[in-house]
């Protein structure tokens, strides 16, 4: 079963991320599509480092590049190429996305009359959460597989669009505990989230949690070696910073000026042990923009 469900969970997170394939000078890259007219702006991070791309009316890519020469100062060879394919001057311009985008979107223009934007920079927007629910704690060990409330609260960043598909976010949450498992936690994490189904009123998403901060508390009953039969009960409190890339999935119902919420989530981590039970992490919530 576990197997299975990372296996679903792969899966969703693949198609969730899918993106469209170019060979490039036979190199084999996955790209996204910023602009799209005339004159397309593609690009990706690949080890780290942004790398962008134009594709023109006949299908062709030219990568934009900035190499640094012997006397240690850019070439700024992304210029040329910029003016050779648009015909317009680019002395201007940065090797950055926003003012590619500015440019791509200017030469788009002059030679479509019919082609708009907006080149507006773009302002980044915040939405505040609260939700509840329940976790069987599915990389804490739990040999009786009980399940404890958790309660908490987000804040969602995203770019000022109609339909924001991407966004990062920051949720602390807290889980109590049970007679029969003396565990509870308070967590920090920073995470991102795709929205792969995206409408005006309804969306669902892969998410991953890439960094998180817990401290944790567990009870331990313990039997006196002076008085057998008695007990008394020692806690032992801890805390962590982890980079799990811990995965999950949710989607948005837009009610009134917000969502109702709903997360599946620790389904399974990259960098981090999962324990025998089955993964039981869900929330309910609603969250509104700021």
């Amino acid at each position: 079963m576990k197997k299975l469900l990372l296996f679903l969970a792969l899966t969703i997170t693949t198609l969730s991320f899918a993106q469209t394939t170019y060979t490039v000078n036979n190199e084999t890259l996955v790209l996204n599509t910023e602009v799209e007219g005339d004159f397309d702006l593609l690009w990706n991070t690949f080890d780290g480092k942004f790398r962008y791309f134009i594709k023109n009316k006949e299908e062709q890519l030219t990568e934009l590049t900035n190499t640094k020469g012997s006397n240690n100062k850019y070439d700024n060879m992304y210029q040329t190429t910029l003016e050779t394919l648009c015909n317009t001057d680019a002395s201007k311009v940065k090797l950055t996305l926003y003012s590619l985008k500015n440019f791509i979107n200017k030469s788009n223009a002059a030679s479509d009359p019919n082609y708009t934007f907006n080149n507006s920079q773009p302002k980044l927007k915040t939405r505040l959460g609260i939700f509840g629910g329940l976790t069987n704690h599915p990389f804490i060990t739990n040999p009786n597989n009980k399940t404890v409330p958790l309660f908490g609260a987000e804040l969602e960043l995203f770019q000022d669009n109609l339909i924001p598909k991407h966004a990062g976010f920051l949720n602390i949450r807290t889980t109590g505990d049970t007679d029969d498992f003396n565990y509870s936690a308070t967590q920090i994490a920073l995470g991102y989230r795709f929205r792969f189904i995206n409408t005006s009123k309804f969306n669902i998403y892969a998410q991953t949690k890439f960094a998180t901060f817990t401290a944790s508390k567990t009870a331990y009953i313990i039997e006196d070696s002076v008085d057998p039969g008695t007990f008394y009960k020692e806690e032992k409190s801890s805390t962590s910073f982890d980079i799990p890339l811990t995965f999950g999935i949710g989607a948005d119902f837009k009610i009134g000026n917000g969502f109702i919420t709903f997360v599946y989530d620790n389904l399974f981590a990259a960098l981090q042990d999962t324990a025998d039970n089955f993964p039981l992490d869900f929330a309910l919530g609603y969250k509104f923009n700021l």
